[in-house]
């Protein structure tokens, strides 16, 4: 402090804009926008205000109707907000159209996203692989880039000096992804050998949505200290851990968080990341029981897997944050259906949650809540899979527990 004047980092302001359509009603965007907002406080920007628009589907030009994208404008210039971001991805024609009605810093939900895994990028493989997604975004939005040039079109020796600068700029950017690319694949090379020495011990991988917990289970069943907060994308690199649980070692990995439209080109680029999932003999997949929206959260998983051909791995859910768990009676002379928030935990462990995503568990990591059972569950999956692979060491195995 000094003169009465904070040294901290003053946050951005920023608002948040969704559209109401036949696909997603105002209770679900609104569960969208709490995810933006995340996202925002994520990336160090405070969401003042939301805005809201019903259509049949979002503009061609300016993605909110004009009546509504004025209203945007004008609360954002009277109340000189930084950010408008915008929670799905907008197109070259859009974001430029945008971008002249504000005097505010625009953003999409893509956007967003890479700025918070720019932040977030540690190692020189998270940090490349969030390098090539932002060219490869970046790209076929070069020409807003040069709309300043517009003015000077038409003048006499002034036809065309921004196309050609636009056009000198694709191909520094086409050039930079190719060497990025070819930084990657000698990366992934690299890890590739180092899995390859790992040799065949059992491995499994924690997947999950961003934010479930994954991290807080990796650091309790490794007592190791992988970083974990209460943020969005907290890891990025997959970290991996021999872990022994009675006298059974195998690998454990830590990867990075789902969420909801994450990129492509941000999947593309972390692939090699992914690896690890794909090559695991066991999945885990962390559900965090205590949002509000786990069951989408878990179909989001459950599609990011298929895409990055991991689906067909064994898989257990593992629901986390029991502790959280909290749920409101309802009034026994309410006559609507009751929903997930009206059911108690252990009814909800015996319905069809427990039911369609069987084999499950319920712990608490953080509370330290049935955990010997959940080890117990790893080590006969692991168990299982490592007297398949070496069936002399699970004689000796048989005759340790004997004795």
């Amino acid at each position: 402090m000094d003169n009465g004047i904070s040294r901290e980092r003053i946050a951005e302001t920023a608002v948040l804009v969704g559209v109401i359509t036949q696909e997603q009603n105002e209770e679900k965007v609104n569960e969208y926008l709490d995810e933006l907002a995340f996202l925002a406080d994520t990336a160090g920007a405070v969401a003042v205000k939301r805005f809201t628009q019903k259509m049949d589907r979002p503009n061609g030009a300016t993605f909110l109707g004009a009546g509504k994208i004025q209203e945007v404008a004008t609360f954002v210039e009277e109340n000189s907000i930084d950010l408008v971001i915008f929670d799905d991805e907008l197109t070259p024609t859009q974001l430029r159209n945008i971008e002249k009605l504000f005097k505010a810093r625009v953003l999409d939900r893509t956007n967003l996203i890479l700025d918070i895994f720019a932040q977030r990028a540690r190692t020189a493989h998270a940090k490349v692989q969030v390098e090539l997604a932002q060219y490869q975004y970046l790209l076929p939005r070069l020409t807003r880039m040069w709309t300043h040039l517009e003015r000077q079109r038409g003048g006499i020796g002034m036809r065309g000096p921004g196309e050609t600068q636009i056009e000198t700029d694709r191909r520094i950017i086409l050039d930079k992804i190719s060497h990025l690319k070819e930084q990657l694949d000698k990366i992934d090379r690299q890890m590739a050998t180092q899995r390859k020495n790992r040799g065949q011990m059992v491995r499994i991988a924690l997947v999950g949505y961003t934010n479930v917990g994954k991290s807080t289970i990796m650091n309790m069943l490794s007592k190791s200290d992988v970083f974990a907060e209460n943020k969005l994308f907290a890891t990025l690199d997959t970290t991996v851990r021999k872990v022994v649980i009675e006298n059974l070692p195998f690998l454990l990995s830590d990867t990075v968080g789902f969420i909801r439209k994450l990129p492509h080109d941000l999947v593309e680029s972390f692939k090699s990341t992914l690896d690890e999932v794909r090559e695991a003999d066991i999945l885990l997949h962390v559900v965090d029981i205590s949002h509000p929206d786990f069951e989408e959260q878990i179909d989001v998983v459950n599609n990011t897997l298929h895409d990055i051909g991991a689906h067909s791995i064994p898989t257990y859910v593992v629901f986390n944050k029991v502790d959280n768990y909290h749920y409101e009676p309802q009034d026994e002379f309410d006559m609507t259906a009751p929903t997930r928030v009206n059911i108690p935990l252990d009814e909800l462990k015996r319905s069809w949650i427990a039911k369609n995503n069987l084999p499950c568990i319920f712990i608490s990591a953080k509370e330290k809540l049935n955990i010997e059972e959940f080890k117990k569950m790893i080590y006969e999956k692991a168990k299982a899979i490592h007297a398949e692979r070496y069936p002399y060491n699970n004689f000796l195995f048989e005759k340790y527990e004997e004795s």
